[in-house]
């Protein structure tokens, strides 16, 4: 195995070691800093001097972004790292600060099997998990983690994870140490891995596998090493297995080969990692009139009697003169009777969903029937802003509080899977219809003062949403307020007091766009947690990083490319953290969550413009 210095040193090992790796240093300083050369060092690696005639070395220090080292495998690049400096401030004699450059590598890209070896090799256990390099190795692993199923799949995780874990190359006193350093750092990982990722790992059969296999190996270790109690008793209850169960079973090192084969049953990568945690209630829309419908709340398993009865109670119409209809193709209609379940296992309803009374009518007519609308008006005025926001903030934070990964699966398989409803689809198709539901209720107002009451209270529970740190609701008033068909009420606008058009003009100055929503930003940054993001900004973030960069480097995994997206899913996380545990939602009265919970919405462009001219016809 021969290493090359790209200035004047260079270093080989012996014969006996792996032949034909080869790795470029771009600064000789830079040698006393890498832990793989100290291992080298131990393994019987010897320095030598390249006499001969090196490159013309200039006198400008290279930067970080030029300074990258390879690790070559049979004329292949496998590994490769880039430096990066952090400034580091000291104090010296005299009260004086002396500036210093801490300078570390960190991995870029390279070969799974390899990035999970140097995982390995630089986690800490838990006495060093407070010190900078501790914390450096805890992202590698949180980024790891979040982001395997891109490059590897489950099947192979687990094979590669049993393997380190049980490998014999350790000799001597220093290497059982070692080896016991090895098997901790492998039972960490996994330890980790489990909580992250434990409802959809619940269901993987090749994970059960593994991780029998993997308590067979740890209860073996326990005569060799004791200090391994403490993860035998974790995984005890992690994966609820007995000691005895273990005692019955064959040595996993007598049937290695017969379990990698059982483990090594291909996936399709992010395919078969789709969330199984799904949420339990889903957002069903139920159409009462061609353009028009109601976004009922309910539980995935809701049968039809159930759904009837939500909409016949939010509509107002006896439930008896009503049922529900499922358009399955253009002009074919499935009438659905009252057992007969809403959604398949994919938690897809069965196709359009229509609410008709039994003539097969429609409920009601939005343009003619003057006295629902005056009805539907006052009562949406009757409601306390602060009430309604506070039921808007509850509805989007039980379903922000369940996204975990959904955000690296959907970014990468949002074309591939698209039979599945994530969190993350709900919270968006929920800040649609807000949006919609602004403009619903303006458009249908006919009367002009009322129609200015609406749009003065939809500006309060803006600015309340905003205070209660929803910006995903917040935004969808402000952008439903600023839809074409709403702004150009021009009558309705001038009758807007001063106060609330200041008021607005504050709000609408976070959602400007330009220098990349720069105002959002930096007023999102200043919140505390717990805080629900705009989701649709969050998800531009992620695409931009996605589409800008290629996810693999001539079959390298771009690793800097993952560590980005991983940045976002730690964001997610952030904002879901409650570290002192006041929450963020607030109780409000039940009228106000059912009315919340169940919005009724016109969905057709044509129709909101169409009440727009009639409201106000053009001059």
């Amino acid at each position: 195995m021969s290493w090359d210095c790209g200035l004047k040193y260079m270093f080989s090992m012996s014969p006996a070691l792996q032949q034909g790796n080869k790795c470029i240093l771009h600064d000789k300083e830079e040698l006393s800093r890498l832990e793989m050369v100290q291992k080298l060092a131990k393994d019987g690696c010897r320095f030598l001097q390249n006499h001969g005639k090196g490159p013309e070395v200039t006198s400008e220090p290279q930067s970080d972004e030029a300074v990258r080292l390879c690790v070559r495998e049979r004329g292949h690049d496998v590994l490769v790292f880039q430096r990066v400096s952090s400034e580091l401030t000291a104090s010296v004699r005299g009260g004086g600060r002396d500036e210093a450059k801490n300078r570390r590598y960190v991995v870029v890209s390279g070969t799974p099997e390899k990035i999970l070896e140097h995982l390995l090799n630089g986690l800490t256990l838990e006495d060093d998990r407070g010190t900078t390099q501790g914390k450096e190795s805890e992202t590698l692993l949180d980024d790891f983690l979040l982001t395997y199923p891109v490059f590897m799949s489950t099947s192979d995780l687990c094979q590669a994870l049993l393997g380190h874990y049980c490998t014999k190359r350790h000799r001597g006193k220093d290497g059982a140490q070692e080896a016991l350093g090895r098997k901790q750092k492998v039972l960490h990982l996994v330890s980790q891995w489990t909580s992250l990722c434990r409802d959809f790992l619940r269901e993987d059969e090749n994970v059960k596998v593994f991780l029998k296999a993997l308590y067979r190996c740890v209860y073996e270790d326990l005569y060799e090493h004791p200090t391994l109690e403490k993860e035998v008793q974790e995984l005890q209850k992690l994966y609820q297995l007995h000691r005895r169960h273990a005692a019955d079973d064959e040595s996993p090192h007598r049937n290695s080969k017969t379990l990698f084969h059982q483990l090594s049953l291909k996936e399709s990568r992010l395919r078969s990692r789709s969330p199984q945690r799904r949420a339990k209630e889903v957002l069903c829309r139920v159409y009462v009139t061609v353009d028009s419908y109601l976004s009922v709340k309910v539980s995935g398993g809701a049968a039809a009697q159930e759904l009837l009865q939500a909409v016949a109670e939010r509509i107002g119409v006896p439930q008896a003169e009503l049922m529900l209809v499922a358009i399955t193709f253009p002009g074919g209609r499935l009438l659905l009777q009252p057992q007969d379940r809403v959604f398949s296992s994919s938690l897809r309803s069965v196709g359009r969903l229509h609410v008709c009374r039994r003539d097969l009518g429609e409920v009601l007519n939005l343009f003619t029937d003057n006295s629902e609308l005056e009805q539907r008006t006052a009562h949406l005025l009757s409601l306390n802003t602060w009430d309604v926001a506070v039921a808007l903030t509850s509805f989007d934070w039980t379903i922000f509080t369940s996204m975990h990964e959904e955000l690296v699966y959907f970014t990468f398989t949002r074309h591939v899977c698209s039979n599945q409803n994530t969190a993350l689809e709900l919270l968006l198709q929920r800040c649609n219809e807000v949006q919609l539901w602004v403009m619903t209720e303006v458009l249908l107002c006919s009367t002009l003062c009322k129609r200015v009451q609406l749009i003065k209270k939809f500006i309060k529970i803006a600015a309340h949403c905003k205070a209660q740190k929803n910006l995903n609701s917040f935004f969808a008033i402000i952008m439903g307020l600023n839809a074409a068909a709403v702004s150009r009420l021009s009558q309705t606008w001038e009758k807007i007091p001063g106060k609330f058009k200041r008021l607005f003009s504050e709000l609408e100055t976070v959602t400007d766009p330009s220098l990349n929503h720069k105002a959002y930003r930096d007023s999102f940054k200043k919140m505390k947690a717990p805080k629900i993001p705009f989701l649709p900004l969050l998800l531009k973030d992620i695409t931009f990083i996605h589409e800008g960069n290629r996810t693999f480097h001539d079959n390298l995994v771009n690793f800097e490319k993952l560590h980005m997206i991983a940045d976002m899913a730690r964001l997610i996380r952030q904002c879901q953290a409650d570290p002192v545990g006041n929450g963020i939602t607030q109780k409000s009265s039940s009228e106000v969550r059912a009315y919340v919970d169940n919005l009724h919405v016109i969905d057709n462009q044509q129709t909101l413009f169409e009440l727009s001219h009639r409201t106000e016809p053009r001059a």
